[in-house]
């Protein structure tokens, strides 16, 4: 993919948040085409008035893969390829794990992980064929780091990290590259309407996934610190850029986390080397 061609970006759940600043971002400052899926098409069909010509708006629920793939041929018919697939589609799960059901974990997977797979799934073949392409996958620095009360949420963001890194280096002879973007708190509405909160069990009240983490997550909607603004420029830069990470954190709060995680796993792992060697048949 040459850095200076007009590309066209696929991009899922641009109806808002990190996704819709993206779509903006892309059509406002370049010259490049956008796809902008929604489960709704009347929640990005503004886009379509506004820069005529270079945006389709396929209505795609993620979790129906037969629409993903009618959404990927609609693209290429209209724009003649994928140059940039951007795995954004996905919600929050809150809740300790006891008051999380089956039916919520699985919904949770279906679609923080499934759903992207499937999209990558139709999108891929265009890709590897034309010998290009680039694939940002929306993880979070929870796909780092274990947190209370998010455990489905942080499950649904390591899977995808664990499948990504396996994938960039599958795709990577068919000058396909993959990158795993882990944003932090940004102000989108991911702490409100897309956070979908578990009943809550009294036995979990006081703990640290319980009320106290309730109130600051609602305290925290609309108030995060992380610019989703820039966040978009940040990946268009990504875009074009000729050296390409395997994984980005967005905001200071994620380098900070994932730098803690990291040196915390580095302490432990030597704390435990001996032992954990000590497995090894002798000779």
């Amino acid at each position: 993919m040459a850095v200076d061609a007009t590309i066209t970006w696929f991009i899922t759940g641009a109806s808002r948040g990190l996704g819709r600043a993206l779509a903006e971002a892309v059509l406002v400052r370049s010259d490049d085409n956008v796809v902008a899926t929604a489960r709704h098409r009347e929640d990005v069909a503004t886009l379509i008035e506004q820069f005529p010509g270079r945006v389709l708006c396929p209505c795609l629920d993620v979790l129906d893969a037969e629409a993903a793939e009618r959404a990927v041929e609609a693209a290429i018919d209209a724009f003649g390829a994928i140059d940039v697939l951007v795995n954004n589609a996905g919600y929050g799960l809150l809740g300790a794990f006891e008051e999380l059901s089956d039916a919520r974990v699985r919904q949770q997977f279906d679609v923080n992980l499934f759903g992207a797979m499937d999209v990558t799934r139709a999108v891929l073949p265009g890709m590897r064929r034309r010998g290009s392409g680039y694939i940002l996958q929306i993880s979070s620095m929870a796909g780092q780091s274990g947190f209370a009360g998010y455990s489905a949420y942080n499950a649904s963001k390591f899977a995808p990290e664990g499948w990504s890194e396996a994938l960039a280096v599958e795709v990577q002879e068919f000058d396909v590259d993959v990158a795993i973007v882990e944003p932090g708190q940004f102000r989108t509405d991911w702490a409100g309407s897309s956070l979908v909160r578990a009943p809550q069990r009294d036995d979990y009240a006081a703990s640290p996934a319980g009320d106290r983490l309730r109130r600051s997550a609602d305290a925290e909607n609309g108030t995060q610190l992380g610019d989703p603004r820039r966040a978009a420029q940040v990946l268009m830069e990504l875009v074009r850029s000729r050296d390409r990470p395997l994984r980005l954190p967005l905001g200071r709060d994620s380098v900070e986390e994932i730098r803690s995680h990291l040196l915390s796993q580095e302490k432990e792992l030597t704390k435990w080397e001996a032992l954990a060697t000590s497995t090894d048949l002798e000779g």
